[in-house]
C-alpha cells in the first residue's frame, strides 16, 4: 500500500489502484466490498469496450489481437518507479505478442490468453497539490501503435440528491442506471462536476469524452475516454483507435474538491 499526504488530503494506492482519496475526513472513492463494483479504479487499454461478439479479436495494422473487455493492461502488474510524501509514479511494461493470462477465463470469458502485437510502456502517476489530486498517464511505444485509453474511477455517493453536471446539463443517478451496462455517453466533454454532500470537479486533458456507469445508488463511475465503444460494432472497434505519436501519448485527470 502506498500512502500520500498533503495538508488535509490523503491518498491510498493499492497495487496502482486508487482505493482512497480523503479530504478532511470525507471519502470520495468507492470502497471495495460496498455494493456496485469490486474495484475502485482501473485503466482501459489498449481497447475500450467488449469484444466477445467479435470472438475476442481486434483488428490492428499488425494483424488481429486477442483482447477481452477493456483490453489487457489490467492483467499486468504496476511497479513503483518513484515515491515522495505527496507523489508516486508507477509503470507497466509489455513486450509485443507476450501471452497474458485472462483473469476472466473461464467463468466470464472463453479467451484463456490475451496478447497485443506492440511493445508499450504505460506510466501512471499521482500527485497531491493544494487544490486536489492530479493523475497522469503516459504511453510510450512504437510510433503509430493503435490504442484507446479510458480511465475508470468509481466515486462514493452519500447524498439523496446527487447530481452530475456535464455539458451544461444535470444528470441524476437514476438516468445513468437506466442506460445499463453500455454506460451513458458524454461526448466532447473535458470537465464534470459531481455534486454530493461535498462536490468534486473531474477535469481532463487528452481524452475528449466521458461515459457514466452504475447499477446502484451508492457509487458512480465517471470515466474519461478517448472513444465511446458502442458507436461501432464490436468487430469494428479498430475504427476508434488513436495512433501513437509524439503529441497524443499524454493524458491527465484532475480531481478538485469544491466546498
Amino acid at each position: 500500500m502506498v500512502n500520500l499526504k498533503f495538508d488535509l488530503q490523503t491518498v491510498k494506492i493499492d497495487a496502482g489502484e486508487l482505493v482512497s482519496y480523503n479530504v478532511g475526513g470525507y471519502e470520495f472513492i468507492h470502497q471495495k466490498g460496498s455494493p456496485g463494483w469490486r474495484n475502485s479504479d482501473t485503466e482501459m487499454f489498449p481497447i475500450i469496450g467488449p469484444t466477445a461478439d467479435a470472438g475476442f479479436s481486434v483488428e490492428t495494422p499488425k494483424g488481429n489481437a486477442v483482447q477481452d473487455q477493456h483490453g489487457l493492461l489490467r492483467e499486468l502488474d504496476y511497479i513503483v518507479v518513484e515515491k515522495t510524501e505527496d507523489s508516486v509514479e508507477l509503470v507497466k511494461e509489455y513486450k509485443a505478442n507476450t501471452k497474458v493470462k485472462n483473469s476472466k477465463y473461464p467463468d466470464k470469458s472463453t479467451a484463456a490468453e490475451l496478447f497485443w502485437p506492440y511493445d508499450f510502456s504505460f506510466k501512471k502517476s499521482f500527485r497531491l497539490k493544494k487544490d486536489g489530486l492530479y493523475i497522469s498517464f503516459t504511453i510510450e511505444g512504437e510510433q503509430g501503435m493503435p490504442f484507446m485509453l479510458g480511465y475508470h474511477p468509481a466515486f462514493k455517493l452519500l447524498g439523496e440528491n446527487v447530481g452530475i453536471k456535464a455539458n451544461g446539463k444535470v444528470i441524476g443517478i437514476p438516468e445513468i442506471i437506466e442506460v445499463g451496462s453500455r454506460a451513458m455517453q458524454i461526448p466532447n466533454c473535458e470537465s464534470i462536476l459531481l455534486s454530493d454532500e461535498q462536490s468534486l470537479v473531474i477535469s481532463t486533458e487528452g481524452f475528449g469524452h466521458f461515459m457514466l456507469w452504475t447499477e446502484v445508488d451508492n457509487m458512480v463511475c465517471i470515466e474519461p475516454i478517448t472513444f465511446y465503444p458502442y458507436d461501432v460494432e464490436q468487430k469494428e472497434l479498430h475504427k476508434g483507435f488513436f495512433h501513437l505519436n509524439a503529441d497524443n501519448g499524454n493524458f491527465k485527470v484532475n480531481l478538485q474538491p469544491k466546498k
